[in-house]
């Protein structure tokens, strides 16, 4: 069997914010699906090892900036690759409080929902958030980031902790453009 087919499904890139009282966090992720449009319902995957996993849990909210093709790497790497644990990830970060108190990240983003959990399903090493759509907003028109953009022209890699981590992971290049 080879996990490498999973990447062939597409995935966007997305930061996952939540509150826990006064304390904000956020992360990189690129599981999130709508479910349902009447209500408008979605749905995330996160690792129970993460704090944004803890927040969320403690919420019961949680907001998605939809990132831009163009966010750099370093931005990437800010929420993808360090922990809210030891690092304040917002600082130096413009972003907003929307009236739950739950954070959305402005810079990098093309567009936000903030989502109240209606349910969660335990899927072993993740829990499945699923809920309903309070707030959103379109900030400006763009190209989405993809998984894809991400791995093969940012050449981006994917933590341990991701869903779609695969373990000594062989990531077949890209081939190039044929001549016309």
């Amino acid at each position: 069997m080879d996990p490498n087919v999973l990447h062939n499904i597409s995935y966007g890139m997305y930061i996952v914010s939540s509150l826990k009282g006064e304390k904000l966090n956020g992360q990189i992720v690129n599981c999130v699906i709508q479910v349902t449009s009447e209500p408008t319902t979605v749905a995330i995957s996160i690792n129970k090892k993460n704090l944004t996993h803890e927040y969320i849990m403690e919420s019961s909210r949680f907001a998605v900036s939809i990132l831009e093709e163009e966010t750099p790497l370093s931005f990437i790497g800010k929420f993808g690759f360090k922990t809210g644990r030891t690092e304040d990830k917002f600082k130096d970060v413009k972003f907003k409080k929307l009236s739950s108190g739950c954070p959305v990240v402005l810079d990098n983003t093309l567009c936000y929902f903030e989502v109240k959990v209606i349910n969660k399903f335990d899927c072993g090493t993740h829990t499945l958030f699923l809920g309903e759509m309070t707030q959103s907003e379109m900030l400006k028109a763009g190209k989405v980031l993809t998984y894809d953009y991400y791995h093969q022209v940012k050449r981006g890699t994917t933590p341990a902790n991701a869903p779609t981590f695969i373990r000594g992971e062989a990531r077949v290049k890209a081939a190039p453009d044929t001549p016309k």
